[in-house]
This record gives structure tokens, sequence and C-alpha cells, in this order.
């Protein structure tokens, strides 16, 4: 029998190392930290209901995570510095609604591809909108509301933190629904918004909860509907806008973990069922609605599935709207 040379079986050893070097890490992943970048600043509603959710992971996994804020250019920044980061499954992304669906038609440029240059995880919460009027205002519910900004076109100021926020795309969305003509008003931050409110200049939102919670229990505003198709766990009383007299009107902010294009199955896999695991987790849901999430974990495909959705539906209401790109 013929002895095959070293020189012969080093190429072959080594190619079949390399080869199993993939599945082997998957297999032992997560053996370090993991970073996980969120494009928005250090404390804001989406940066503190992705700690939590890591948080609860990080039992599962046997590792911490790291979070690194990357804010800018309306969490465009930070999605495209993951989607050149390595895909072994050490750096993960979490993203929402903007840099994942609403910004490719709200920017000329956005630098990256969100469905071809990352791996979808999870959705894993739903922040609806909640309509919210001032309480020395007239209208009582949502339909009286209609009635009134059809009486007084143009004549209701709604409050955002600017153009294509998800509280803005709600606003528009709305007029385009009910045919009202309401009037934008912009503000840097939350905390411009909430005098003007209370003074009546500014007397309507489409908010999300942590916005207006203060002003809601004070007995300042009153929430008029939620924007999702069911009621939401921290406003039990307050109807959907379907059962407050608009049909087909669902919107909100969503929260989504991602992961750079080509990072291998078995890791989104192992990810995804510590996400799952973690969302279950009742002190986790609490957490979750203190802050007017709703938990949720449908998967990879879903995800992918709801992103696609999200873009055609979110960027229809910008063109219509005649929202110029920025």
């Amino acid at each position: 029998m013929r002895t095959l040379k070293l020189t012969t079986l080093l190429p072959i050893v080594a190619a079949a190392f390399m080869a199993a070097t993939p599945a082997a890490q998957s297999q032992d992943y997560p053996t370090r930290p993991i970073q996980v970048i969120v494009p928005f600043a250090g404390g804001s509603a989406s940066d503190v209901i992705t700690r939590i959710m890591l948080n609860e992971m990080s039992k599962s996994l046997g590792q911490n995570f790291v979070v690194e804020n990357k804010p800018g250019a309306g969490g465009n920044t930070g999605t495209a510095a993951a989607t050149k980061a390595t895909p072994d499954g050490y750096t993960l992304l979490m993203s929402t609604s903007g840099p994942l669906a609403a910004n490719i038609t709200l920017f000329k440029s956005l630098g990256y591809n969100p469905m071809k240059e990352l791996t979808p995880i999870s959705l894993f919460a739903v922040l609806p909108n909640v309509i919210v009027i001032n309480s020395k205002m007239p209208p009582k519910t949502l339909t009286e509301l209609i009635a009134y900004a059809k009486a007084h076109p143009k004549e209701l100021n709604y409050g955002t933190v600017g153009v294509g926020s998800s509280q803005h795309i709600a606003a528009v969305y709305f007029e385009q629904i009910t045919g009202v003509e309401l009037t934008h008003v912009p503000y840097r931050n939350i905390a411009q918004y909430t005098p003007d409110f209370l003074a009546g200049q500014v007397p309507l939102g489409f908010q999300l909860l942590p916005n207006v919670l203060g002003i809601l229990k004070s007995g300042d505003a009153r929430a008029l509907a939620v924007t999702s198709d069911k009621r939401m766990t921290a406003l039990p009383d307050v109807p959907t806008s379907e059962e407050a007299g608009v049909k087909n009107y669902v919107t909100g902010a969503w929260l989504a973990l991602l992961a750079p294009a080509g990072t291998p199955k078995p890791i989104i896999d192992k990810l995804y069922k510590a996400l799952a695991d973690a969302i279950k987790d009742p002190a986790l849901k609490a957490r979750f609605v203190e802050q007017g999430a709703e938990p949720t974990s449908p998967g990879p495909e879903a995800l992918a599935k709801f992103m696609a959705s999200e873009t055609a539906k979110l960027g229809d209401i910008i063109n219509k709207a005649g929202i110029p790109p920025m």
C-alpha cells in the first residue's frame, strides 16, 4: 500500500480543520462577552428596553452583553456600523422601525441595505402610539376628535420629536385615513414639547407611552386610543383605534435584534432561543410594560417578512405625505 507524503497530507488536514472550525465555534458560542450596537443615545426608550432584554438573555447564554451606543442620522450611523462588523456572533445590532424600514424612504442614501446586509434574529418589542389630547380640549373620544379637527382644519397642533419619527408618521397616517388636516410642530426632544402641550399651544400628540405617562397620571392629558390591534397592557381602559371608530389604523415603533449578514445559522438559532426564553419571563414583561412596550418573539423568518411589509407600508405613507428625503 502506497503511503501519502506529508506534503500531500498537510493541505488536506488544514482544509478539514478550516471546514470544521465554524461548526465548532457555533457549538461553543458564546465564549466571550457579546457587543450590541444600539443606534440611539443611552437612556432613550429603545436603549432601556434593549438593556432589560439583554440582561435576561445573558442568564441563559452565560455571557454578558456590552452595549455600545452609536447615535446619529436617525439611527442610520449605528445600523450601518453593524453591517460592517465580523459575522461571528460577537457583534449584534438592536435597531428599530426607523433605520430598518422608514429611513429607506426618508433618506436619499442610507449607506447600507438592511434586507441584504443584516440577518434577522427576532422582533422583541412593539411600542404602540397613544393618541393624547389636552384635557381642557372638547374632544373626549376619537370620533369627537375627528369631528373637531374637520371643523377646525389645520388649527390642531401636534408635537413630535422630529420629521420621520414614529409620532410624525402616526399623525400623517391618521390624516390620510380620516381625512383631517393637522399641523405638525417638531421638537428637538420631548422635554420641549410637554410645556407647550400643557399650555394648550400644541394640545395633541401621537406619542409613545413613556413620553406622556406623567401627564396622563396627572390628568392633564386624556388618552383617546392606542394605535395597536390589541389594548395595551399598561392602558387596559383605553380603546384601540378600531374600537374607537377608526379601522385599519395600526402604527407605532418596534425593536428588533439582528446580526451582520453571514452570521452562522446555529449562532442565530442560539440567540433566538435565548431571546424567546427571556421574553417569557414575567419580570421582564412587567418592566417592558412600564416602558410602554409589548414583548414579542416571532423569530427570524417572521422579522424578515415584517421588515419588508413595514418598509412598503411606511414608504407609502411617507410618499403620500410628500415628505422630502433628507
